[in-house]
């Protein structure tokens, strides 16, 4: 498997057409990376093998509607861009290019657009979804975009995707994931969902009451599942464990607090792992974050939470 390779552009970009290598690109904002977009991208990669060529990932960073919607300042990704990237080392893709997307990208004309990204970076065969469009206020589209390409490429267009006669896609994984509903989401994207962070130092509530737990700082762009305890498995130094892990405020201890704390119980583990690197990944929900009125009570629910996750796994 070739290393993935990240190139970050603002338009202009200055990269030299003659100096770039001829590639199959796959163009969307792949947001979850989920089975459509999978379509999308396999295409790409083994059309570029059958020509012998590089492939290519384009994609677009911050999401549009940061730019194009006044009240949104930020948005949260199934994949930021880091989980991105280690999704599509997986997928086999040759080189990822990371487009910032501003207010000049988005009043760009569909033919100035393709000109300066796909004609301009020496793709010969573009892949992208039916309903991927481009250019000032979307009128680009793969409708029409035989009218653009100057005879300097040809494309595929990929129908969309569905599940249970319903179409895969970022929106509906949103949904789900505002449920809790991490099973399904496995299923859509393929592989369970995953995030990514640096183990700091908390309270040791958890040590204190038998169940020490791993506090995860999370990168804030990671758009997380609801509140509430879930069965886990974490990846740390190419080991995997099973675990349990809690989303939420820890209303027993801490009824004040305002942005929501990942703590993480390893099964069988008990070493110290201040600042090292854990990545999560979702299996199934138990239960919804409750408030105890004692460390009792708390005590025999996280019991229960431990022999729910553990059945989950081992049966």
């Amino acid at each position: 498997m070739s290393k993935l390779r990240t190139i970050e552009l603002t338009y202009p970009h200055s990269l030299i057409v003659d100096e770039l290598p001829e590639s199959v690109a796959a163009i969307g904002f792949f947001d979850g990376i989920h089975k459509g977009h999978q379509k999308v991208i396999g295409t790409a990669v083994s059309e570029a093998k059958n020509r012998n060529m590089e492939s290519m990932v384009i994609t677009f960073h911050p999401h549009p509607s940061v730019v194009l919607k006044k009240d949104t300042t930020n948005v949260q990704y199934i994949t930021p861009l880091r989980e991105k990237q280690e999704v599509l080392q997986q997928l086999d893709v040759d080189r990822l290019y990371v487009i910032t997307f501003n207010e000049e990208l988005a009043s760009l004309q569909p033919q100035e657009f393709i000109d300066h990204f796909i004609i301009g970076l020496k793709v010969k065969h573009l892949v992208a979804g039916f309903d991927f469009s481009f250019g000032h206020m979307g009128k680009g589209n793969m409708n029409v975009i035989q009218e653009y390409t100057r005879g300097y490429f040809d494309y595929t267009t990929i129908d969309k995707v569905e599940m249970d006669d319903e179409k895969i896609s970022s929106t509906r994984i949103r949904e789900l994931l505002r449920d809790g509903n991490v099973e399904v989401v496995h299923k859509l994207l393929g592989r369970p969902l995953t995030t990514n962070g640096v183990v700091i130092e908390g309270a040791k509530r958890g040590r204190e009451i038998g169940y020490p737990t791993a506090n995860l700082k999370v990168n804030p762009d990671a758009f997380l599942p609801k509140v509430g305890v879930y069965a886990v498995k974490v990846h740390y130094k190419n080991e995997l464990y099973e675990g349990m892990a809690n989303l939420g405020y820890n209303p027993t201890f801490t009824p004040d607090r305002k942005d929501p704390s990942l703590e993480i119980n390893i099964f069988d583990y008990n070493n110290d792992l201040y600042g090292e690197e854990l990545k999560v990944e979702w299996h199934k929900y138990i239960r919804d974050e409750e408030k105890f009125n004692s460390v009792e009570e708390l005590i025999r629910a996280i019991e229960s939470d431990e022999k729910k996750s553990r059945n989950y796994f081992y049966g």
